[in-house]
Formats: structure tokens, C-alpha cells, sequence
């Protein structure tokens, strides 16, 4: 298949060395060595993300934005073909390729506070530059995605139809702590019900590997711009206080050892506001720390479904796998609330 998708941006396979590239979970990516550079060949999961030209059409306007308005900004756009194509559709699969960004690294894991800073800084600018850019007129390339009233629901009634009466016994308790902590939920619908919060250009998937760094360990720009849509700022900086205030991931079955980091949720609050601060109203300035609950939670309350329903989703590599990962989400939350006052505490 690849030796058909080259040529088609002038590439000759037979000249170039291709090897599989990085450990996403989502798409299939290969680095092609060329005469002329490096690039990065990927090949889009239509299973995820059902129309992939959507994505394309995100992209090609956001980049048309910025090229205008502002013209110096690092945006990893998808090189376009011979004919001008920048998403290829060959034999029902979807490709695009990527210039590699030379002397750039990313990271899989937060390690340091500074790291956060810099993460969150770039996640920031990204929202702030777009901010004068009509989100309305992106697609939703996955709808719903974090659409918390939604994912209730859909909790609620794999409660009621779980796969089995055996698997809701086990997951009682985590289901209990899911209903107390609803107000979560009811805060969120007054979020998307009300218009105090805007709609704005969000990535929807800020964990750090997301971020190219440079050799200073400098953020230069957020890559894998698929899940970019209309959303709320709550998403971006959630996501980023959920995967790096904790310095083990939502995997780890020894619950001692999941922690909040003051240092790091105070980087991310410094990073991100340090960008998007004049730009955020007071209004969503307000819900920074809700954030972190609002995407934690949300991530629990998905396992927990997946649990009830069979693991049909996110699937599992051992009995118990998402009750597991639902348990340690819960446990961060709760750990997340009790240092409240520290974390608003700005130092």
C-alpha cells in the first residue's frame, strides 16, 4: 500500500527508507527517510473517527486562518499531493503525510513541572490565536467526545442493562461515588446550557506527547490537531491537569500511589493563563480548577460504563481491566478535591 501512496507526493518508496513510527493508539504511523527530509506517513483510523475529510476541512481552514493572521506560527499541517490533495482516500483507507519537524522531541510523560509549563503554555497559544476565528465553523470530528451530560446517560443505562448483574455487584461502590459526585455533571449543563462560557478552538486531547519540544526543552507547538472542534476550555486544561498532576497513569492498580502535585497543577495554571489569561472571560477563569474534575470524572464514569457493558470499548487485557482504571480515576478525584484550597492557592 505504501509504495502506492508515495509516488502520489512525488516520493519514490524504492529511495527511501519507511519504518513504523512512535506507540499511538489511534492511528498507524511510519517516518519516511527521503534526499529531501523526513516526513511522517499516517494512516487514519475511520473507525474512530467515522469522516475523515473532516478533519481535513479543520485543518485546511484553520491553517488558511493562520497563515493570514499570523503567518510565524509553527502549524503542522498535512503536505499536499500532486494534485493538490492534502487527505488521500486509496482502497476505503485515508493518509496523509506530515513534514517532520526537525531537531523537535516529544514527551510521553510530564517528568518535570517545567514540562507542564511549557505543555500548557502551547496548548494555550493554540486557543489564543485562534480566538478571533469563528469555531462554528469547524466539524465535529468526533461528536460528543466530551459531552458529560451524554456520557451520564449513557452510564445510567448500562446500570440498568448491565452485561451481567455480577459485574454491577462488583462495581457498586464505584458506581455510588459516581452518583454522589452528579453535581459534577450539573455543573457542566449549566456550562452548555447557558452562555457565560464560550464555544472556542480546542484541541481536546492535551497530554503532553501532544507538544513538539525543542533541544531547550521549549515548547515550539501541539501536534495531532484530529480531535480539533468547537468545544470548552474546560477540555483542554482537564485533560491536561487529569494526565499530569499524577505521576502514574490512569493504569496503575496500587492506589497509594496516586497523588496530585501542587507543583504541577500550579505549572499548568501558570503555563496555560500565561497565554490564554487576557483572553479567558472571568466567567471561565472561575471554572480552572472544575476542570480538572470535570475530565477526571468523565473518565471514570467512562470505564465504569465499559465495564457494565462488557469492556466494548475501550476493551480489556484482564478480567477487571476498566473497573480497575475507573477505580484509579476515582481515586484521583478524591484526591483531587481534598487539596482544593492548595491548588487555588497560586504560590
Amino acid at each position: 500500500m505504501l509504495n502506492k501512496i508515495l509516488p502520489l507526493y512525488g516520493i519514490d518508496p524504492s529511495a527511501s527508507e519507511i519504518k513504523a513510527f512512535g506507540d499511538g493508539l489511534i492511528n498507524h504511523t511510519w517516518i519516511v527517510k527521503t534526499d529531501t527530509g523526513r516526513f511522517i506517513l499516517q494512516q487514519v483510523n475511520h473507525q474512530v473517527f467515522k469522516k475523515p475529510f473532516d478533519i481535513d476541512h479543520n485543518i485546511r481552514l484553520l491553517k488558511e486562518y493562520l497563515d493570514t493572521v499570523y503567518p510565524d506560527y509553527l502549524f503542522i499541517a498535512a503536505e499536499k499531493d500532486l494534485s493538490g490533495k492534502s487527505m488521500l482516500q486509496i482502497e476505503g483507507a485515508y493518509f496523509r503525510l506530515f513534514r517532520f519537524v526537525e531537531t523537535s522531541h516529544s514527551l510521553n510523560v510530564a517528568e518535570h513541572p517545567e514540562q507542564a509549563f511549557e505543555a500548557a503554555g502551547q496548548f494555550g497559544k493554540f486557543s489564543r490565536l485562534l480566538s478571533g476565528f469563528d469555531a462554528s465553523q469547524l466539524r465535529a470530528t468526533l461528536p460528543d467526545f466530551h459531552n458529560l451530560s451524554l456520557r451520564y446517560q449513557q452510564f445510567l443505562h448500562a446500570c440498568d442493562h448491565p452485561v451481567s448483574a455480577e459485574r454491577k455487584k462488583i462495581a457498586a461502590k464505584l458506581i455510588s461515588c459516581i452518583i454522589e459526585n452528579k453535581d459534577i455533571v450539573e455543573t457542566f449543563e449549566q456550562i452548555s446550557t447557558g452562555n457565560e462560557i464560550p464555544l472556542r478552538v480546542i484541541h481536546h486531547d492535551t497530554k503532553i506527547s501532544n507538544v513538539l519540544f525543542d533541544a531547550q526543552e521549549k515548547g515550539l507547538c501541539v501536534i495531532d490537531l484530529d480531535t480539533v472542534m468547537p468545544g470548552y476550555f474546560i477540555s483542554d486544561v482537564g485533560d491536561m491537569i487529569r494526565t499530569y498532576v499524577c505521576p502514574v497513569s490512569e493504569e496503575e492498580t496500587d492506589m497509594g500511589k496516586i497523588e496530585v502535585r501542587i507543583d504541577f497543577y500550579h505549572a499548568i495554571y501558570k503555563g496555560y493563563t500565561a497565554e490564554m489569561g487576557n483572553t479567558l472571560n472571568d466567567n471561565e477563569a472561575s471554572y480552572f480548577f472544575y476542570a480538572g474534575k470535570f475530565l477526571i470524572y468523565m473518565q471514570a464514569l467512562r470505564f465504569l460504563t465499559d465495564y457494565l457493558l462488557d469492556d466494548v470499548y475501550y476493551g480489556s487485557r484482564y478480567e477487571g481491566h476498566n473497573l480497575n482504571r475507573a477505580k484509579n480515576q476515582l481515586v484521583l478525584l478524591k484526591r483531587y478535591m481534598e487539596k482544593e484550597e492548595l491548588l487555588k492557592s497560586q504560590p
